[in-house]
């Protein structure tokens, strides 16, 4: 796939689909102080602060063109859900689980903030993203990708859960510069 746009930096990535099967989720266990909240519809300018700060070092940027509207519609979609790691009362990382015309749930978004890295809150926020997911799947099965954009220890994180690779495919993103994004060397074409 090739996605295109006048004044953006080109950028090749490896995408990797993953799927979960059914099964019994790990325990999750917060550290004191920590919460994973639900915020229903949350308002769009809530949600470009967790996406941007999560994606600016990994090229996310799909949301950051959708317009507001649309977004919100989206967010107040009652099949997308979005759910907050609180530490200490500030937002620290949050997933998004999107339910929307299939048996299974996708987590559609996943990360920390940049604070939160390597503080060792990620598999926790796993754990919870697994099993928010598989409780709200008739299936009981979730989805995700991932790509060479995104954190490196994102893969190995998701295979470590038990997520298991079902493809990996080659993509072409067209960036627009008027984001912003640092494009790391690496990826560039």
């Amino acid at each position: 796939m090739t996605i295109s746009f006048r004044n953006s930096t080109r950028i090749a990535v490896e995408v990797t689909f993953l799927r979960l099967e059914p099964g019994r989720s790990a325990a999750v266990t917060l550290a004191p102080g920590d919460s994973v909240v639900v915020v229903p519809a949350p308002a769009v300018g809530y949600y470009r602060h967790l996406y941007d700060s999560v994606g600016q070092a990994h090229c996310w940027w799909l949301r950051r063109m959708m317009p507001d509207a649309e977004l919100a519609a989206l967010l107040a979609d009652p099949a997308v859900s979005i759910h907050v790691l609180y530490r200490g009362g500030q937002p620290v990382g949050f997933y998004e689980l999107d339910g929307r015309g299939a048996r299974d749930v996708n987590l559609s978004y996943f990360g920390l903030l940049p604070q939160a890295l390597g503080r060792g809150v990620g598999r926790v926020l796993l754990d919870a993203a697994i099993a928010d997911a598989r409780a709200r799947s008739e299936a009981g099965t979730v989805r995700v990708n991932t790509c060479t954009a995104d954190h490196p220890r994102a893969l190995p994180n998701y295979l470590d859960a038990g997520f298991r690779p079902l493809r990996t495919v080659r993509e072409i993103w067209d960036i627009p510069d008027r984001l912003g994004l640092t494009i790391p060397e690496r990826l560039r074409v």
